[in-house]
């Protein structure tokens, strides 16, 4: 893989990726899309695949073709615009965050993004603790509610992130359908259980069962024992 058009592609395929692939979480990722599954990320410092990964960690985002965040198992991810519908909590507005139960700081963050865009070092800023920032910045990703933005350059040092509200660069709002994020999940990972399901979308353990067993109910998935497989699995074991 060596355009953004396929990553792009690739995130809408599977419908949520890793950025880098991450031991004991058993989902798809952008670098081994592109490295291959036996490659080592960083094995070598930065070569050209940890390069691309890393700049399309935030052009993805920038041209509305995936979302990318702190989400999936509680790690750098992607999103396909169709599942961040399914899975986005508030209304579509800049002021969706009001609704919801955040800290004083993500609050402040998420009003302070309704004027556009801003740099993290900014942010930062109007925060005024960098732990405290950080804390705020991860709990608005983990509530689908900023991501990532392209980056901004700096006078000095690394470039800064740019971030942004989730519904200004994505079509959200008025469309959330656990139950169909849930059967997506199954039908990528193949055989899951809740605690699987429930670390990865960040769902209480009871709600991840409860639509594991309302797809098994309707024959989107076979539960066997404690796991949920996906038809199409189950059907070999037949």
């Amino acid at each position: 893989m060596r355009s953004i058009a396929r990553a792009a592609a690739f995130v809408e395929d599977v419908g949520f990726a890793l950025l880098f692939p991450s031991e004991g979480v058993l989902v798809p990722s952008l670098w081994e899309a592109v490295a291959g599954e036996d490659a080592e990320p960083f094995a070598t410092g930065m070569g050209s695949n940890e390069q691309r990964v890393w700049a399309w960690k935030d052009e993805l985002p920038r041209r509305s073709l995936a979302w990318y965040g702190n989400f999936v198992a509680g790690r750098g991810s992607f999103l396909s615009p169709s599942l961040l519908q399914w899975l986005y909590p508030a209304t579509g507005g800049t002021d969706g965050h009001a609704d919801l139960d955040l800290s004083p700081a993500a609050h402040e963050i998420a009003t302070a993004l309704t004027i556009g865009p801003l740099p993290s070092a900014t942010l930062r800023t109007v925060i005024g603790d960098r732990g405290r920032y950080q804390r705020a910045v991860v709990e608005l990703q983990r509530q689908l509610l900023v991501t990532t933005a392209g980056v901004q350059e700096q006078a000095s040092g690394w470039p800064s992130a740019l971030v942004d509200l989730t519904c200004r660069r994505f079509d959200v709002g008025g469309g959330r359908d656990h139950l169909a994020a849930a059967e997506l999940f199954v039908g990528v990972v193949l055989d899951a259980s809740a605690r699987d399901l429930a670390r990865a979308f960040r769902w209480p353990l009871g709600k991840a069962r409860g639509h594991l067993d309302a797809l098994a109910a309707s024959a989107r998935a076979v539960r066997t024992g404690d796991h949920y497989l996906a038809p199409a699995i189950a059907d070999q074991f037949r």
